[in-house]
């Protein structure tokens, strides 16, 4: 199995126009990915299903990522000679850049006839509010149907030619994406039928005031 840097270069001599890198994982378990433009995401699953040698056939798993904006700060050194004659300084300069926030899929491919894998593939959208759409690689891999509609349920992606997308945890009248990294849950959940404990404790500000008993003084 080619690792993930030949598997890139690999993608990129057969789809030459593509954007596709390599996405390190510093963690222990060192599993990186590749982020493919999504413009080629539905040919460049088929060729990694159909090519011998890799017959990536199916998709154990698809979850979704959410990346909102964040600054990030970039040192920089430079080494200045001293004009006197005594030893150079290292200056460091430091730069500040907006990284715009972005959603995320994430899928784990594994080849079941020639038993290898994970490799795994991320598509991202273009920003998280009105540019959300990406293709759907169920038609790709069926197992991909039900997290798609997960996903777009709990995140907000919305896959272009999925067969049946709609919400699959969440009601369809529920209101945002409740994985969204700034979702905020009401204080009040209609679906509570018997608030207690912190829900009782939210709820009550959404109960109306108790009207007064009137006395006996107002009944006379």
């Amino acid at each position: 199995m080619d690792t993930v840097e030949q598997l890139c270069a690999r993608l990129l001599a057969r789809f030459p126009t593509a954007q596709i890198s390599v996405v390190n994982n510093p963690g222990a378990a060192a599993e990186h990915s590749l982020l493919l433009d999504p413009a080629f995401a539905r040919e460049i699953a088929c060729f990694l299903r159909d090519e011998p040698g890799l017959r990536l056939d199916y998709c154990s798993n698809a979850t979704g990522v959410d990346w909102p904006e964040k600054t990030i700060t970039e040192t920089t050194r430079t080494t200045v000679a001293d004009p006197a004659g005594g030893p150079a300084k290292v200056v460091e300069q430091k730069t500040q850049r907006l990284q715009p926030g972005c959603l995320e899929a994430v899928y784990h491919l594994y080849s079941m006839e020639l038993k290898h894998g994970p490799v795994i593939i991320r598509l991202r959208t273009a920003n998280r509010t009105d540019q959300v759409t990406l293709p759907s690689l169920t038609p790709v891999w069926r197992s991909c149907d039900f997290q798609e509609r997960e996903i777009f349920d709990l995140y907000g992606i919305v896959f272009a030619g999925h067969p049946d997308l709609r919400r699959l945890l969440m009601w369809d009248e529920f209101k945002d994406h409740p994985m969204r990294r700034d979702y905020v849950a009401p204080d009040d959940f209609e679906w509570e039928p018997t608030p207690h404990d912190d829900v009782l404790a939210r709820a009550k500000g959404h109960y109306p005031v108790p009207t007064p008993a009137p006395t006996p003084e107002a009944k006379a």
